[in-house]
């Protein structure tokens, strides 16, 4: 029989492996699985490859929510059982999908009814609003199914558990290049959707995963039996959810609402230009998995070493995923560098889209070292439930700062397309310093601590 891992006591090197690498695995599944959406889409035509670019920001804002969920839950969570409470554990599992649920609601109204001017006020054309709406209505309809999914995750995240989602995704990938070409081509009875067939494909395959996750999260210890009782609102476990999770959902739509903002003044450059933005910013996040993965591994181990009061074990995984991050980050970048250009042609032959896309790697290979910092700090402050400097962190850095940037190079400077990422390339080294100094600082305050020399506790 398999042995069980544990979380305060197994060493910091061997848990990130074992966490991460299954986690990081799942997430090159995720991004697969975008990077499937894209690459059909520009099968559609180059129009087709600049909506669902367009239509990604309000996505996100579903994606949004699921991590908030996943990350918030997953360390409420590990902290009840990091202090040996399972009846806490449990409770929060519930109300975890209670939360899920009614927040579905609310963000299926709000897509619904506001997509088409949040397009518009993009500058879309009604061409291309009506190509995005294509795909976004459907996916804000199946969101429910989408934050429930994230909310069984959570589950089995914060036990550890992170082979089972990876699983789940890379099934997903097979299957979304089975089912795309299938909806939106056509085949038998099955009519031609056009970029509503990658929605339809989206959602069919989320249920799936939904189903099998149920049945998984109900093999554990913390098991989700379907009794009405068991979801009676708890007032105060939804509101612990709620603070814990609501800061990194608004804290990812920022990442959604910078992303908007960006690609407006994208748009000034045109379609290709946004087409090829698009597609370039969606293979860049194969070369965050890493990150990503030491991330969620971050948020297992630290929540439950804080749960458990081992604080050197805290400080220790922050540091070493950091540097392992930065590492691996250094090395990706040389890769999307030399290859900018073929990356792009797997997308579209279109040679103005290939020019923008390629031109923005180029770029984004150097800021990609320092995200590690971003990603692994803001995994920290979950874990040690400060998650509105999360809020904070992304408001200045995906929405304030940009935006007065790029303003400033676009309108004051009259830089081009390729300017607009050098901004961004030294507001982000800038801002990652300053996040290490606020990492550490938190970890002085809330162990209570001695100021020492940076690094050295």
């Amino acid at each position: 029989m398999k042995k069980k891992l544990n979380l305060t006591s197994t060493p910091i090197i061997q848990l990130l492996k074992q966490i991460a690498i299954p986690s990081m695995t799942g997430s090159l599944f995720q991004t697969l699985f975008n990077l499937v959406d894209t690459f059909y889409a520009g099968k559609i035509s180059a129009d087709a490859l600049a909506a669902l670019a367009k239509a990604f920001p309000l996505y996100f804002i579903i994606i949004s929510a699921g991590i908030g969920i996943v990350a918030g839950c997953n360390s409420l969570i590990a902290n009840s059982l990091g202090a040996n409470n399972r009846v806490a554990a449990s409770i929060y599992s519930y109300s975890s999908l209670t939360y899920a649920f009614f927040l579905s609601i609310f963000i299926t109204l709000i897509g619904t009814f506001f997509s088409y001017d949040l397009l518009k006020f993009m500058g879309s054309t009604d061409e291309s609003i009506a190509l995005s709406k294509e795909y976004t209505d459907i996916i804000f309809l199946g969101a429910i199914i989408f934050l429930i999914l994230t909310s069984f995750n959570a589950v089995l995240y914060a036990q550890g558990d992170t082979k089972t989602y990876r699983n789940v995704l890379i099934v997903g990938v097979i299957l979304n290049i089975i089912l795309n070409p299938i909806f939106i081509f056509g085949l038998f009875f099955i009519p031609a959707f056009g970029i509503s067939g990658l929605a339809i494909s989206t959602i069919l395959i989320q249920l799936g995963a939904c189903i099998y996750l149920y049945f998984k999260v109900n093999k554990t210890a913390l098991r989700i039996i379907p009794k009405i009782s068991n979801f009676y609102i708890r007032r105060n476990f939804l509101l612990n959810i709620f603070n814990q999770s609501m800061p990194i959902t608004l804290a990812l739509f920022l990442v959604a609402t910078g992303s908007y903002i960006l690609l407006s003044f994208i748009n000034i450059f045109g379609e290709q230009a946004v087409a090829g933005y698009g597609a370039a910013i969606r293979f860049e996040h194969l070369f965050s998995l890493p990150v990503i993965g030491l991330n969620t591994a971050v948020i297992s181990i630290a929540g439950q070493n804080f749960g458990a009061r081992r604080y050197e074990r805290v400080k220790e995984v922050y540091f070493k995923s950091v540097l392992i991050g930065t590492i691996i980050m250094c090395f990706a970048g040389v890769v999307i560098y030399i290859f900018s250009e073929t990356i792009i042609r797997i997308f579209s032959d279109d040679l103005e889209v290939i020019k923008y896309g390629s031109s923005y790697l180029k770029i984004a290979a150097f800021i990609g070292p320092i995200y590690p910092v971003f990603f692994i700090s803001h995994a920290l402050f979950t874990a040690l439930k400060k998650t509105f400097l999360i809020f904070y962190s992304n408001l200045f850095r995906m929405v304030v700062l940009p935006f007065i940037i790029v303003w400033l190079i676009l309108n004051v400077m009259n830089g081009y397309f390729q300017d607009i990422f050098y901004g961004l390339l030294i507001m982000n080294w800038v801002l990652g310093f300053t996040m290490l100094l606020v990492a550490r600082g938190l970890m002085i305050k809330t162990f209570k601590e001695e100021k020492k020399v940076f690094f050295i506790f």
